[in-house]
């Protein structure tokens, strides 16, 4: 196993010395258990970002892991709108989805960004397949209403849904087959409508089903901060149910902690809140004793 991961070497960088060092007994710990990563973020835009992730995605496979990624194309989704002369909504962080911006979403998430990054991986000596929600019925998804400012008030935004049920079978065949299956987060409805999910709400499900051993989320921030900016390392379900009550995880990083929270809460050993920003973080966090974020489980 050593001389397969000095001969494929994928690490460069101030941080290989460290990684490599460290490595071995994580290796053996994670061996055959499923590893769900959310992707998004600078580590999806930066060119020198996205090469270190797809080597650390390789990697991982290369060694005996079960990578799965999951992946969001927000300001992608954004571009492609403006150039059709369409302007994004949200409300309360979710896009507003009328059926033009559905086909802008499936159009850009389930085919450009999606191959983008199966072309990656696949460049970088893997064997990557990409397939939405509604390949193989994966992602059955019902509609979301989203609160409004008023007493009992529900918003209607359009083909934006929440997880309803995973059938896990099509990513089995590809573990099966050695594949690396990247997901992107849209599901179908009852009558075969498509819907929009959250990417971290996808990623947190899908950890769920396959009872994976981590759910790794991609952000740009180094992890869970406190309310005076400082990285918050080892929580407990209990000490992140604290932090929602008292504000002090708020804004964009609402959806990221409570799919993580959920998945520890159902059966996920751990999960990692990371900083994408830095050079392989995915292999620091999963092969070296100090990480490069937060870690939450469930006691």
């Amino acid at each position: 196993m050593a001389a397969a991961v000095s001969a494929f070497n994928p690490v460069e960088g101030p941080n290989k010395a460290r990684i490599l060092a460290e490595a071995l007994p994580y290796i053996q710990r994670f061996h055959g258990k499923t590893i769900v990563v959310k992707y998004g973020g600078n580590a999806m835009t930066d060119q020198k970002l996205k090469e270190s992730f797809a080597r650390d995605v390789v990697l991982l496979k290369l060694v005996g892991m079960n990578p799965v990624i999951v992946h969001g194309g927000g300001p992608q989704i954004d571009d492609l709108l403006k150039r059709v002369g369409k302007k994004g909504e949200f409300v309360q962080g979710m896009r507003v989805t009328d059926a033009e911006t559905m086909d802008v979403v499936e159009m850009v998430l389930g085919g450009q960004v999606n191959k983008q990054i199966v072309h990656l991986i696949n460049h970088h000596g893997g064997a990557a397949v990409g397939l939405t929600g509604k390949d193989g019925a994966f992602i059955r998804a019902k509609k979301m209403m989203v609160r409004g400012p008023g007493e009992n008030e529900m918003i209607d935004i359009g083909q934006v849904g929440e997880v309803e049920a995973i059938d896990p079978k099509i990513v089995q065949t590809l573990f099966a087959g050695g594949f690396i299956p990247v997901i992107a987060p849209i599901g179908f409805g009852s009558r075969g409508e498509s819907y929009n999910i959250n990417a971290d709400l996808v990623a947190g499900k899908v950890a769920e089903i396959l009872k994976a051993e981590k759910l790794i989320v991609l952000t740009n921030t180094a992890g869970v901060l406190d309310k005076n900016g400082n990285l918050l390392t080892g929580l407990t379900a209990k000490k992140v149910d604290e932090l929602f009550a008292d504000g002090t995880i708020h804004g964009g990083m609402l959806p990221k902690i409570g799919s993580a929270l959920d998945a520890v809460k159902n059966g996920v050993n751990t999960c990692h809140i990371i900083d994408g920003r830095v050079e392989h973080a995915l292999l620091l966090e999963i092969l070296t004793s100090e990480g490069v974020g937060t870690l939450i489980r469930r006691r």
